[in-house]
């Protein structure tokens, strides 16, 4: 909708300077949209963090029935259409310009609880670039479909995932 107003905007102007102030105004209004979408996404992850960080403080152990693929482990928790799919799909949700960097390349490990419902909870990312492994969490919770648990005698339960990501920033 913005998009085709704006449009409509450069469209109707004659003056070429005219149409590179409406162009210039475009660019920097999505910037700020873009700004506004990224501060309210790491406040949902403050939010998702708190809870999950006041559920630690109400039990005891969070590793309780929680496995990393021990030998009992009849099915790895799976994400549909595979770690690719998953790659992939949180590569689309990163907020790339949310990432501060003076390296090329920056790297972190996220790893996550896939819950005996298939949803994600206790993203942590770790890696040497604060705001990519803030990025890479808010990705991490935002992905669209849940896993299919991990089976351990038949039952559902709690799995410890970990999925390395790589960013190359472009010039």
């Amino acid at each position: 909708m913005l998009n085709k107003e704006f449009k409509k905007k450069f469209d109707a102007e004659t003056n070429t300077f005219k149409k590179e102030a409406i162009k210039g105004d475009f660019v920097f209004f999505m910037k700020k949209m873009d700004s506004i979408e990224n501060t309210a996404l790491i406040g949902a992850l403050l939010r998702v963090r708190n809870i999950e960080d006041l559920e630690v403080l109400k039990t005891t152990k969070i590793s309780k029935n929680l496995t990393d693929k021990p030998a009992d482990v009849e099915k790895i928790a799976d994400y549909p259409g595979g770690i690719n799919t998953l790659r992939q799909e949180v590569a689309d949700l990163l907020y790339v310009d949310g990432v501060n960097s003076d390296l090329k390349t920056v790297k972190t490990d996220v790893v996550f609880v896939v819950e005996k419902d298939g949803s994600v909870s206790n993203v942590h990312a770790q890696g040497d670039n604060f705001t990519f492994n803030r990025q890479a969490e808010i990705a991490l919770y935002s992905i669209t479909e849940k896993f299919s648990p991990a089976l351990v005698k038949g039952d559902p339960a709690r799995f410890r995932f970990r999925i390395p990501l790589t960013l190359t920033m472009v010039d």
